[in-house]
Order: C-alpha cells, then sequence, then structure tokens
C-alpha cells in the first residue's frame, strides 16, 4: 500500500512556506530529526522547504537509504505548483497561504510566529484551527502535532464563503470567512493604534 506498481514507494511530499517573512524558527523545526523522523512515519518521502528571508540553511538530502528528500529554495514568483503537489502543507500564518491552500483542499499546518508584535494571525489560525479546517502548531510542538494529526478529521474549507477583509493599512491584512467571524474584540483592543475599515468580498483572488 502506498507503492507504485514497480515496487518503489509513492511520492507524498510536503511544502513548506514562510511566505516573505523571516521565520527561521520554523525552518529549523521542520529540518530538525524529529519532525523528519514524523514525517517519516507518516508516509511522506519528500520535503521541499520555502525559507524566505531567513539566514538559517536547511540540510538538503536526496533521500538515501530510505531517508527524507529535503530540498529548499528562497523565493519564487509562484508557489501555486508547489501547492498543488503538495499532499501536506505546513504554513506560516499568513492569511493569503492559509487560503491559498484551503482552497486547493490540501491538508495544512499552520505554525505561529509567536515573535511578531501585534500578531492578529494567531487568532485567525486558532479560529480556524477550531473549526477544523487546519491544524495550529508552535515551532517547538509541531512534531507533536504531526504524531498526533488525523488529516481524515479536517473539515473542507467552503469555496464559496464570502470573505470580511480587514485593511490595516501598511502594517497588514487580514482575511476571514464572514460566516465565521472571529470575536476581534481582543485584536481590535490590541490594534487600536491602526486605522480599521471592513470591506466585503466574495471569492475572488486574495490580497
Amino acid at each position: 500500500m502506498g507503492d507504485t506498481e514497480n515496487g518503489e514507494k509513492a511520492r507524498k511530499t510536503v511544502f513548506v512556506t514562510v511566505g516573505t517573512t523571516l521565520f527561521d524558527a520554523l525552518v529549523r523545526a521542520v529540518d530538525s530529526l524529529e519532525v523528519k523522523q514524523e514525517l517519516l512515519k507518516r508516509g511522506y518521502t519528500h520535503l521541499v522547504i520555502q525559507m524566505g528571508r531567513g539566514s538559517y540553511t536547511p540540510t538538503k538530502s536526496g533521500g538515501e537509504d530510505g531517508s527524507l528528500a529535503v530540498d529548499f529554495f528562497t523565493f519564487s514568483s509562484s508557489i501555486a505548483d508547489y501547492l498543488r503537489s503538495a499532499s501536506l502543507v505546513i504554513s506560516h500564518a499568513g492569511s493569503g497561504s492559509i487560503f491559498e491552500t484551503l482552497r486547493l483542499g490540501k491538508p495544512l499546518i499552520v505554525v505561529v510566529n509567536e515573535d511578531l508584535m501585534d500578531n492578529h494571525q494567531i487568532e485567525l489560525a486558532e479560529e480556524l484551527a477550531e473549526r477544523k479546517h487546519l491544524y495550529c502548531a508552535r515551532p517547538q510542538t509541531l512534531h507533536q502535532t504531526i504524531e498526533s494529526m488525523d488529516l481524515e478529521s479536517l473539515l473542507p474549507y467552503p469555496p464559496e464563503a464570502k470573505l470580511v477583509v480587514i485593511d490595516l493599512g501598511a502594517h497588514c491584512s487580514v482575511l476571514s470567512p464572514i460566516d465565521h467571524v472571529i470575536d476581534f474584540e481582543r485584536s481590535i483592543d490590541k490594534m487600536s493604534n491602526f486605522h480599521l475599515s471592513l470591506s466585503v468580498k466574495e471569492g475572488g483572488s486574495l490580497v
């Protein structure tokens, strides 16, 4: 089971993306022996890491002797092909990466960067995890999330869902399904110095 007709193991790729951010803690976590061992136990064969502006360089591997094949790159003009070919996506908590992955129907683990100031992305990731659209982890708990995850329990993200776009000017923007609106009181308290405007979109591309 999981092998090709000639007896070779079927390719199952894990794609890791940090977007345009610097998130060395995530890159280090997925490059750790414990995470790679958990991925192997779950039947994954290849690990591709988009490392962004980070300074930590993962260890490349050709997958000899049954080990996990590992490759990495900094940036790409589009990660759509990587997402489509992935069997599992591990992503930073950027709203664009989250919703693009969910709309492709890919299993997703979102890893929160707790070093960011005024990190509204934590609430977005945790809300979607609570609604069983994805798993949410921290770099230090990623191996435990992989070990315990049940991908069959994840619920599809509704592609027809309307979006609430929360525009924070030059700082960031958040996207959330309007029928899954998070209680933003805590976020608004944290972001009281920002100009907050709301608009509604139906479907369409992410910003």
